[in-house]
C-alpha cells in the first residue's frame, strides 16, 4: 500500500506493547548493555542520551558503525508507554512560535522538561537526505532514569547485521537489503502528542 509521506513522522518498528529505538555506543558500553539488559557502567547516567527509531538515520549518525566510539549498534526494544510518556513529557530542542506562542514560554519548557525533540532529515539506503523527517528523542534526568529503570525490555547488539546490510548495498544487492531492513511503519499518534512534538 502507498502512503503519501509527511514531513514529520515517526516511523519504526513496533508492536502493540513495545517499539524498537536505535542507540550506537563504544564496545565496553554495548557489551555491558547488552549483558545486563540494561544501561549500566561505564554508561553514564547524568548524560543526555539520543534514541533513535529509524534505523538508517542510526546508520548515517554512526557511519555504518564505524565511527569512532559507536561502533556497536544497539536495537533497545522498549515500552509503549515509556516511549510515549516521552513525548508527551518532552519540548522541542528549537523554538516553535504556533507551539509555544513566546521565546520565554519555550525556554521555560526547556529547563523544565527532561526530554527534547528534534526532527532531521531522514536517509535512504545510500545516507543520502530525503524530502521528510525523523525524530531524535534525547533523554536526561527524570527521563533517562525511567528509560534505563522502567522502559527496557530487551537490548540486542545488531552491528553484524549492520554491516551485512552495508555490505550488500555496497555490492548493490539491493533487493537482498530490502528482506533485512527493520520493517518501519509509521507510529500513529493522538493529536495532543502530535502538537508536543511537532509532528505533521
Amino acid at each position: 500500500m502507498t502512503q503519501a509521506l509527511k514531513e514529520r513522522e515517526i516511523r519504526a518498528l513496533y508492536d502493540n506493547d513495545t517499539i524498537i529505538v536505535y542507540q550506537a555506543f563504544r564496545k565496553e558500553i554495548a557489551l555491558s548493555a547488552v549483558k545486563s539488559q540494561t544501561f549500566v557502567s561505564p554508561f553514564k547516567i547524568e548524560r543526555m542520551t539520543w534514541i533513535k527509531p529509524s534505523f538508517l538515520w542510526m546508520m548515517y549518525r554512526s557511519g555504518w558503525a564505524q565511527k569512532e566510539g559507536q561502533e556497536h549498534i544497539l536495537a533497545i526494544k522498549i515500552k509503549r508507554e515509556g516511549f510515549e510518556w516521552a513525548l508527551k513529557n518532552s519540548c522541542l530542542s528549537t523554538y516553535k512560535e504556533h507551539i509555544y506562542k513566546t521565546q520565554e514560554n519555550w525556554k521555560e519548557k526547556l529547563n523544565s522538561t527532561s526530554v527534547r525533540i528534534q526532527w532531521d532529515p531522514e536517509k535512504n539506503l545510500f545516507l543520502d537526505r530525503l524530502s521528510y523527517k525523523s525524530i531524535q528523542i534525547g533523554l536526561k534526568e527524570e527521563a533517562i532514569k525511567k528509560y534505563v529503570n522502567e522502559w527496557i525490555v530487551q537490548i540486542d547488539d545488531i552491528t553484524d547485521l549492520s554491516k551485512e546490510i552495508h555490505q550488500l548495498i555496497l555490492n548493490n544487492n539491493l533487493e537482498m537489503v530490502k528482506d533485512k531492513l527493520p520493517k518501519e511503519e509509521i507510529y500513529l499518534l493522538p493529536d495532543n502528542i502530535k502538537l508536543t512534538i511537532n509532528a505533521t
